[in-house]
């Protein structure tokens, strides 16, 4: 069974753009070439005068570039406020990722880790969950959180929620896409040693990789599985 068949349609949710890119590019480019249903959708999105429209244009042109590197076609912007979720209130920040879920009803949902220092993130979790509550038979089957470089590595864990990796995704063959489709994002790759690096990834990779004797892979934390009849 290809990764494509055990994950479905999937629908992966990132803050901000790039956070799908260092979380799971590599899994998004393998399910792309197994032909998969996949969605990248992006919460927020920068507002003048904290983000200058020049540097949102950008990044959504580079988001496009990496987009397309990776193989993945559709791509849904949330618009809300980047930096500035926690301003809104939870039925405000909850309805677009409601009705995103509704009308995708994805089988696999891919999320940030509610432990992410960025508030954006960790709201960003919250409202997927609440969207994606069992509620009828067409609630996403599997959610799995992603880690995302310079944000799942700098809160403050075990006092606040720390990421303990349970499930390992395959890409060595994929690898070299995923930092192809990051270095699509010149306004945010970083020099190493910062994490935001393309060094930093595939290091990443290959300890992920071989933990589980694999040559590298992307790492995620089991939230839920559903195994209907």
């Amino acid at each position: 069974m290809t990764l494509s068949e055990r994950f479905g349609r999937v629908l992966v949710i990132a803050p901000h753009p790039d956070d799908e890119i260092l979380g799971c590019g590599g899994t998004l480019a393998r399910l792309a070439d197994e032909g998969g249903d996949v969605t990248i959708a992006v919460a927020t999105t920068g507002r003048s005068p904290a983000f200058p429209t020049g540097q949102v244009q950008q990044v959504h042109a580079e988001m496009r570039r990496a987009h397309a590197i990776l193989g993945v076609t559709d791509t849904r912007l949330l618009d809300l406020p980047a930096a500035e979720m926690d301003t809104l209130s939870a039925r405000v920040c909850n309805a677009p990722f409601a009705e995103l879920v509704e009308t995708l009803q994805p089988d696999t949902l891919l999320l940030p880790f509610v432990g992410d220092i960025h508030l954006d993130h960790q709201l960003t979790f919250l409202a997927a969950m609440v969207a994606a509550r069992p509620r009828h038979a067409k609630a996403p089957s599997q959610i799995l959180c992603y880690e995302t470089v310079s944000e799942t590595n700098w809160y403050a864990a075990p006092i606040t929620p720390a990421f303990v990796p349970n499930v390992f995704i395959d890409i060595s063959a994929t690898l070299d896409r995923k930092l192809d489709a990051f270095a699509a994002f010149e306004s945010q790759c970083r020099a190493f040693p910062d994490e935001r690096s393309p060094e930093t990834l595939r290091a990443l990779a290959k300890v992920r990789g071989s933990a589980v004797y694999l040559s590298a892979a992307e790492a995620f934390m089991h939230v839920r599985s559903i195994l209907r009849a």
